[in-house]
């Protein structure tokens, strides 16, 4: 799915409810909320504090997605287009990272 039909599709089922978008800062916060539960769970893969004793894994994946959805919202309420910010983002990289870092070596030729 690329982000303006992820971002249709999210339109479509907040508009569904009286309440629709929240607030910008509502959902800032909201943000802070998902990227915070995404961080406790890496915190607990990779850092120094392990997870309570009975206390379940959660999907990295799906608490990505939650910040993909909480993005969207925000960028729908705001009327941002975000495959155009993103092409826009992916350019100023190309440009301005492109001798930041070491690129790998290719290869050497098989012998065979």
């Amino acid at each position: 799915m690329d982000l303006r039909t992820a971002q249709e599709e999210v339109d479509r089922w907040i508009l569904q409810f009286e309440e629709g978008y929240w607030p910008p800062l509502a959902n800032l916060a909201r943000l802070v909320e998902e990227v915070g539960e995404l961080a406790r769970e890496l915190n607990h893969r990779f850092g120094e504090k392990p997870k309570k004793a009975g206390e379940p894994a959660q999907d990295v994946a799906l608490e990505l997605a939650d910040i993909l959805f909480v993005l969207i919202c925000i960028a729908n309420s705001q009327k941002i287009d975000l495959d155009a910010a993103f092409q826009s983002v992916l350019a100023k990289y190309r440009v301005r990272d492109s001798d930041r870092w070491t690129r790998p070596s290719p290869a050497p030729p098989q012998v065979g």
